[in-house]
């Protein structure tokens, strides 16, 4: 049980040879939230969000509240934390308790998780509502701190309520929900900070869904199943999302998994969303969290929107508090697994063979002309609703895996990758000594790249490689990786080119794809010809390649390019991937 201050300011001086360390001096604080205040129409902005949980904090010993780094608007983010016993060191904690991390206002005017995640600190600080005994909640009230300050009342064009709201993008324009990889952004690299203190089993991203039109106000979003593997991807299918459905049903509040269709009507069937590691949940995942982003729907009135939130937190809290024990050893078993795991399974597609079977409470929908653009447009009847079976694309299956190497050497020059690497609690250890070690390298021989940029970034995308196996030389201080480590599945997705949110998906190798030292034609004219002259292996494919290509027939500075890529004047580091692969 909490203890709540009983001395009044007036007495003070009546123990001052006291120790009134475990005591917190009452202050007439309002706990009343500006939703509450407004009949749930408004959502707090960002100072009275900081002011409400600062005031929890010293009225409460379970509520704890602390600054974490900075953002690009230049403040630092915040993590609130809910201990029954008034306890904080997580480290201790975790030994006996799971740990619920909450994140809010990743994007601001999706704002229904931060004014629900501030009652139901309340309400959990003041026992208005059953407080765990196995589990801690943690909660970024405020993530997106720039995105929040720009508050307007009309960017969500889609959405019913709040009055304002904050923007999507952050102080540099960046959504940080594409940004957990890659890390552009100073919240992303705070995040960090804060994910890897808490280290929570649970994970949950509250959001506001767009698309189609149907019944109900919530939508869960869990991660990928099958990606998250194992028998923890199993739980997580087959007894978390079940369990928190069947509690939100006996509440009233129906739930359905995320509706991912977009111009067309649900009831045609739909897949799973797929949670790249550029999403919250996807990175979490990386380290073997149960990850759930709530969307609820745009359309439904905010209070209900926001009320719903709140039940299905309450409903993930004892959930986990009740599962504790297991989910803790499900997770320790899942991140001992890739300590011995050969092949890591990659590129994940849904099964079109193997839907599940579910009700789904829509409205019909219709396609008519637009009165706006004389063109087909999708109507949705909500005087017509439904509830039918329909295909939902669950299951999916992966289309490639890669070999787990022991280790991975990164030469020191790439410091940008090293950072992110450190910043995620990654062990390495420099070479003590200039070294020759045999590994494995890539070559990239494809990959295509967007036309448009994506979130700062002309993103690549179906990267294709080659290996090969060779002894190279690193440098004293040149960084050798180990994958035997808790963050074995971060290394893979990042370190692994082919891979979709790979760091060279997302262009931090790109200098490697530029050729740097080139030829004049004039000159090498003569050592083409020598070259040709004394390797008849070499001028037999140059003529067979001559005979059968016309445009490289036709182009004489492709010959001799040609020449110049198969001859020892060619550098060796161009299209070489940078990062090197120690075998098993």
């Amino acid at each position: 049980m909490k203890k709540k201050a009983i001395v009044a300011l007036l007495f003070l001086p009546l123990f001052i040879s006291c120790d009134l360390s475990k005591y917190r001096l009452v202050v007439d604080y309002d706990f009343e939230t500006r939703f509450e205040k407004s009949e749930g129409k408004e959502t707090a902005t960002y100072s009275e969000i900081i002011d409400f949980y600062a005031q929890l904090d010293k009225a409460y010993t379970t509520i704890s509240f602390t600054e974490f780094g900075s953002t690009d608007s230049g403040k630092p983010l915040h993590l609130a934390v809910f201990s029954p016993s008034g306890d904080f060191d997580l480290e201790k904690l975790r030994q006996e308790h799971t740990i619920i991390l909450l994140n809010n206002g990743i994007h601001p005017g999706e704002s229904d998780g931060i004014d629900a995640t501030m009652m139901l600190f309340r309400d959990l600080a003041g026992d208005s509502i059953d407080v765990p005994e196995n589990t801690i909640i943690a909660t970024i009230p405020i993530y997106n701190i720039g995105g929040a300050l720009n508050r307007n009342s009309t960017t969500r064009t889609n959405q019913n309520g709040p009055a304002e709201y904050g923007f999507r993008g952050n102080a540099r324009n960046y959504d940080l929900n594409r940004d957990f990889i890659k890390a552009d952004t100073k919240n992303t690299r705070t995040f960090y900070e804060i994910f890897h203190q808490v280290k929570p089993d649970v994970f949950i991203d509250n959001h506001v869904s767009n698309g189609a039109d149907y019944q109900y106000t919530l939508t869960h979003l869990f991660t990928q199943h099958n990606k998250l593997g194992g028998e923890l991807g199993e739980y997580l299918n087959k007894k978390m999302m079940p369990a928190l459905e069947d509690s939100l049903k006996q509440k009233d509040w129906d739930i359905t998994p995320y509706v991912n269709v977009f111009d067309k009507v649900p009831e045609e069937g739909f897949s799973q969303f797929l949670d790249y590691p550029r999403y919250s949940t996807g990175y979490t995942t990386l380290w073997n969290t149960l990850g759930m982003m709530v969307e609820t729907h745009m359309l439904k009135p905010y209070d209900q929107r926001v009320m719903g939130t709140y039940e299905l937190m309450r409903s993930i809290v004892n959930i986990t508090d009740a599962e504790s024990a297991t989910i803790k050893d499900l997770r320790g078993r899942e991140t001992k697994k890739y300590l011995t795991e050969r092949w890591y399974p990659v590129d994940f597609k849904p099964d079109m063979e193997n839907p599940t079977t579910r009700e789904f409470k829509g409205y019909a929908g219709e396609r008519i002309n637009s009165e706006v653009t004389g063109q087909d447009r999708l109507k949705y009847d909500r005087n017509q609703p439904y509830s039918k079976e329909i295909e939902y694309f669950d299951n999916f299956t992966a289309q490639d895996r890669i070999e787990i190497p022991r280790a991975y050497i990164i030469p020191q020059g790439w410091w940008e990758v090293i950072d992110l690497l450190q910043l995620n609690q990654i062990k390495m250890e420099p070479l003590a000594q200039d070294t020759v070690i045999y590994v494995e390298k890539y070559r990239i021989e494809e990959f295509e790249t967007v036309e448009s940029p994506f979130e700062g970034h002309y993103l690549h995308q179906n990267t294709q490689v080659s290996k090969t196996t060779d002894s190279v030389s690193f440098r004293k201080g040149d960084f050798y990786v180990t994958t035997f480590q808790d963050g074995a599945r971060y290394l893979l997705e990042t370190l692994e080119p082919t891979t979709v949110d790979s760091f060279f998906n997302w262009n931090f190798f790109d200098t490697a794809l530029q050729q740097k030292e080139h030829f004049s034609p004039y000159v090498f004219e003569d050592i083409a010809r020598q070259l040709l002259d004394t390797n008849p292996k070499l001028k037999e494919e140059f003529e067979e390649k001559k005979n059968s290509d016309s445009d490289f027939r036709d182009d004489s500075y492709a010959q001799l390019q040609w020449i110049h890529r198969r001859s020892d004047h060619y550098e060796k580091a161009h299209l070489r991937y940078p990062i090197f692969r120690v075998p098993r």
